[in-house]
């Protein structure tokens, strides 16, 4: 299985709004039902799309700013990042077909 970043507010601006690859962020919540779905499905992307792009997870419990700077008002929200902006947004539960393909056209 691939390694998902866990990443925090001093951590986001290096590892997803700098990065030279296409970023997927999970926001989401460990007591959040729909969020443990989206889980296996995000980790699969992470490994479909290994060497291609970052998958990252930030916990809006304990980044509550985060998720406020990026209107994130719904769990789970998973937001693609390329150059320092977001280029798609997913929220509630999503099949990994579908995350994939909003990922991919990051990588366009």
């Amino acid at each position: 299985m691939s390694e998902l970043n866990i990443v925090s507010m001093g951590q986001f601006n290096d590892a997803v709004l700098k990065s030279d690859k296409p970023v997927l962020v999970d926001f989401w919540a460990p007591w959040c039902g729909p969020c443990k779905m989206v889980g296996p499905e995000v980790e699969a992307v992470a490994k479909k799309f290994e060497g291609r792009a970052v998958v990252a997870k930030v916990n809006i419990d304990e980044q509550q700013d985060l998720a406020s700077q990026y209107n994130v008002m719904s769990i789970p929200t998973l937001i693609v990042f390329k150059s320092g902006s977001e280029v798609g947004r997913i929220t509630g539960f999503r099949p990994q077909k579908d995350i994939s393909d909003t990922l991919e056209k990051a990588l366009l």
